[in-house]
């Protein structure tokens, strides 16, 4: 037989009050089971804890060397369920999330306004790193889901679609692909090529596309970061192909995009996470708010621009 919280509870009442009566009013038990819990308790480890005499019960001297240690054991027992009711609750706790850049910049803004509105207290860590660093973070545990390209079929991961996205020519404002309503890769492959470097999914997905229509890259810059090609693209110092989201995370002011065609190449977006993994319910809550974004995602027929 092991002690109880409920005997441990009885123990430190009657300690504070002094009283059977009054420990038994405050813990809305009968006097005949806080004796009983008191009873049990005393034949578990031994020995007394009280001395009943008609002014009241007094600690033993063992009864009084225990009190302190019960305190901070019944304290413990409350605030670990207090805490779990909170995480509940969703009055406390952390997400970690890992997403493309992309996504970091392009999607979760307004997600993450919305959640923090409705649960501000939950703190929100959020890596913008490569889809193989997001697939290692979610495997790791080291992030509770993350928004990406659908992984390799390794069967490891669940994938939730959420949308599409696309790719667009990315050129100077006076490029002569801007009077063009639609430019193919082949178009775009007539003139430098600022891309990024080939570790991004952007860039495996168009190693791809030229691999399938059997055409290469004039390549003038690797760059690592989506506003650094970007700004050299406005610099004109060449073109580049990229996701239509990235337009969140460079400056429009001297660019210009057109859809990219001859083929049209949509990329998956969704939510992964380890296959029937039980996330918190603080995550699952950020994750209803992501879905409903999603739907509500009107920006991408407009290839990211507005908003």
């Amino acid at each position: 037989m092991s002690i109880s919280i409920r005997q441990l509870k009885a123990f430190v009442a009657i300690a504070s009050t002094g009283s059977f009566i009054e420990a038994s009013a405050r813990l809305r038990l009968s006097q005949p089971a806080l004796s009983i819990s008191i009873r049990k308790l005393e034949l578990h480890i031994g020995g007394a804890v009280f001395i009943r005499s008609p002014r009241g019960a007094q600690l033993t001297p063992e009864g009084l060397s225990f009190l302190p240690k019960a305190q901070r054991l019944v304290l413990d027992w409350d605030d670990a369920f207090e805490d779990l009711e909170m995480l509940f609750k969703k009055q406390q706790g952390k997400i970690t999330i890992a997403a493309l850049p992309t996504l970091a910049a392009g999607f979760l803004p307004k997600v993450l306004a919305e959640y923090r509105a409705q649960f501000p207290n939950i703190a929100i860590n959020v890596n913008d790193v490569l889809a193989s660093e997001i697939e290692g973070l979610v495997r790791e545990g080291r992030a509770d889901f993350g928004l990406s390209v659908q992984p390799a079929k390794n069967g490891y991961f669940d994938f939730e679609p959420l949308f599409e996205d696309r790719f667009v020519a990315v050129c100077p404002e006076s490029h002569p692909l801007m009077e063009c309503t639609e430019v193919s890769w082949a178009q775009l492959l007539k003139y430098p090529i600022i891309e990024l470097n080939q570790l991004s999914s952007t860039r495996q997905a168009i190693e791809q596309v030229l691999n399938d229509i059997n055409l290469e890259m004039d390549l003038f810059c690797e760059v690592r970061q989506i506003g650094t090609a970007g700004r050299m693209v406005a610099a004109g110092l060449g073109v580049a192909a990229l996701p239509s989201l990235s337009f969140r995370q460079i400056s429009n002011e001297g660019l210009g995009w057109r859809t990219l065609i001859e083929p049209a190449v949509p990329r998956q977006l969704g939510i992964i996470k380890p296959p029937r993994a039980a996330l918190p319910v603080a995550s699952n809550a950020m994750l209803e708010i992501i879905r409903y974004h999603a739907t509500q995602f009107e920006e991408l027929k407009n290839l990211g621009v507005k908003g």
